[in-house]
């Protein structure tokens, strides 16, 4: 097996990391859902392109796109298991923007808009990146 594959798939991790993974995904899937579906109560591709203009994140419409995608595809990776270290740091660095062009004016607490769920989000997305994807995996069966 190609060792840059090998080295993507390969995980140290047990059960633990499995439902961290499975909850994370379905929890970044769903609030992707929202940014490019409206499912879920959320404003679709052009409301959030609209709200992402008006906080200086231009072109509105690509940036909802990006972000959108990354949590909507990278949670679902996250969930079956697959590509887990790729989609984690994709998702740490949405991370990262959400809290600093977002959150981090609000304060900590997520009561008043504050970067404290989204913090969350990005350890989770970090201990998935260093330990990789955990036993039940796609990438635990690809790395063998």
């Amino acid at each position: 097996m190609n060792a840059f594959i090998k080295s993507l798939a390969t995980t140290r991790a047990g059960f633990g990391l499995t439902v961290l993974r499975v909850l994370v995904g379905i929890t970044f899937a769903a609030h992707g859902s929202q940014k490019l579906f409206g499912w879920f109560g959320g404003y679709g591709l052009a409301g959030v392109a609209q709200w992402m203009e008006s906080i200086g994140l231009a072109p509105g419409y690509l940036m909802a796109l990006m972000a959108g995608s990354a949590e909507f595809f990278g949670g679902l990776a996250l969930v079956i298991g697959l590509l887990v270290r790729p989609a984690a740091a994709l998702l740490a660095v949405t991370m990262l923007v959400a809290i600093f062009s977002v959150h981090i004016g609000n304060g900590f607490f997520m009561a008043d808009n504050g970067y404290e769920f989204a913090l969350a989000l990005l350890a989770a997305t970090l201990a998935l990146l260093i330990e990789g994807a955990g036993r039940l995996s796609l990438d635990k069966r690809i790395a063998g």
